[in-house]
């Protein structure tokens, strides 16, 4: 079954508007150099589908189900329905639907996938498979074969499956899915609906979308994609797969032209290591990241809003190499950072255990450590700790739009906090603040103003001072909240 992401989409129209003679005649004089450059239109894709066409299957699941519980209905002796309720029960047989008898029963699911090798190796989107007790492989012949799971990852929605046939499979290239261009001519192919083998054919509406994963990178396309499609190609002319077909956006079901195919740059990474471990083994940085705004950068002095701000830095290679909170990441083992998702996306495709260089800008200057990368999947977060210091008497101030509060037992013991933790306690927001619009709450915690630690509002103060002094507009709160921290610039007018 495709995956849906359920919305709703306005109709947009546009109103015709009126050309001049004198426009219509420069368009068709430049015309003649536009067409030399564009693609022409492809006659047909029945030469392209009768290539790819036998490596393309059909995958039908079948998975063991509990059925809903209770007993038969008791109907009394002599009753006037006794003979509809057996009637009932023969023709339908214990565990069919509808049934009285409550025993378990086969689901099943349908989708499609593609073969990558000769030896039987194919792939379709893990959400095709997960669960499923029996995988049956359905080929453009009719041949059927039963196939194993070699590994999934969740995290891409990518499966890898393997059938034994005796004669060799034929399998489809994948291609470098960087080079596709939006309005590139693609061709799907899968079993929409469970109507058997189909094709549509469409243009890459857009590349580098991100729906909802970490590591997504999907292709956009208006070619029909339906239920049923789940795990087949995305092809382009020359029969290469740019996408492996995933979700779509649609109110009702139904594909309205907006699906999305998993890029094949990503896809190939993934099986890869499902050939080679039977799992993923992504890198791990081991920092807690968010991206740097415009007023963050004039807050710390970074020329440009880019990189990857860290605002906490559980145990961990990050750790061990020295990097700090409130770190900018500017760039990741020779590639420049100019977000929180492009380097969550570099570190993932990076080798477990590799040494990187890894520039930082820390106080106006940067600086480059050398960190070996870890195992994300087997990665566990554990808060950075922070020193202890005596609890401080209680008294409130009104600071940046803010009513703050030292932290004492009481607050600490109130907002779930250890004996450790330091800070000054939002008591209240002003909600015609810049404070309250960039989020900040009572109850969240402020433990650093201008990248040093604050436990008293006079050290707050003392740090809004210095930043004026500075010639800064803006001033770095870093906040947190049930643990999670995040860093907002609030300006000092």
């Amino acid at each position: 079954m495709i995956s849906q992401v359920q919305t709703a989409a306005p109709i947009i129209q546009r109103p015709q508007r009126l050309v001049s003679a004198f426009a219509i005649a420069a368009a068709l004089a430049l015309a003649p150099a536009v067409a030399t450059e564009a693609r022409a239109a492809p006659e047909s894709f029945a030469d392209l589908a009768e290539q790819v066409s036998p490596s393309v299957v059909n995958i039908t699941t079948s998975t063991t189900v509990a059925a809903r519980g209770g007993p038969a209905p008791v109907v009394p002796e002599g009753s006037p329905f006794e003979d509809f309720f057996r009637d009932f029960m023969d023709r339908n047989g214990p565990g069919a639907p509808g049934a009285p008898d409550r025993g378990a029963r086969r689901s099943q699911a349908l989708g499609s996938g593609f073969v990558i090798s000769e030896d039987g190796f194919i792939v379709t989107n893990n959400h095709v498979i997960d669960g499923a007790d029996e995988i049956t492989i359905e080929f453009f012949n009719g041949e059927e074969l039963i196939a194993e799971v070699i590994g999934t990852d969740p995290n891409t929605d990518i499966a890898l499956l393997k059938v034994s046939s005796e004669a060799p499979l034929v399998p489809v290239p994948f291609a470098d899915s960087d080079t596709s261009r939006v309005g590139d001519w693609v061709m799907a192919m899968g079993n929409p609906l469970g109507q058997g083998f189909s094709v549509s054919s469409g243009i890459v509406s857009a590349r580098n979308r991100a729906l909802s994963g970490t590591y997504d990178d999907y292709i956009q396309t208006d070619a029909a994609i339906n239920r049923g499609n789940s795990g087949g190609p995305l092809f382009n002319m020359d029969g290469e797969v740019v996408g492996v077909n995933t979700a779509i956006l649609s109110p009702n079901g139904g594909s309205i032209g907006i699906g999305f195919a998993m890029s094949a740059n990503v896809v190939k990474r993934v099986i890869d290591q499902l050939q080679e471990f039977g799992e993923t083994r992504r890198g791990w940085l081991g920092v807690r990241i968010q991206d740097v705004s415009d007023d963050i950068a004039e807050s710390i002095g970074l020329e440009t809003a880019a990189g990857a701000l860290v605002t906490d830095v559980p145990e961990g290679p990050a750790a061990e190499a020295g990097i700090q909170s409130g770190d900018v990441i500017t760039s990741f083992d020779g590639v420049e950072v100019e977000d929180t998702r492009g380097l969550v996306r570099q570190v993932g495709n990076t080798e477990v255990g590799k040494a990187v260089r890894v520039v930082v800008f820390r106080e106006g200057k940067t600086e480059t450590l050398k960190i070996t990368l870890g195992r994300r999947e087997d990665a566990q977060a554990i808060p950075a700790s922070i020193d202890a210091e005596e609890d401080l008497p209680q008294s409130s101030e009104e600071l940046l739009g803010l009513t703050l509060t030292p932290l004492n037992a009481e607050i600490r013991e109130q907002l779930g906090l250890d004996e450790s933790d330091d800070g000054i306690a939002v008591a209240d927001v002003q909600e015609d603040s810049e404070a309250y619009e960039k989020g900040i709450r009572a109850g969240d915690v402020i433990t650093e103003a201008g990248q040093e630690k604050v436990a008293s509002t006079a050290e707050l103060t003392t740090r809004i001072e210095q930043a004026r002094e500075a010639g800064r507009k803006s001033l770095l709160l870093l906040v947190r909240r049930n643990g999670e921290p995040r860093f907002v610039a609030l300006p000092l007018s």
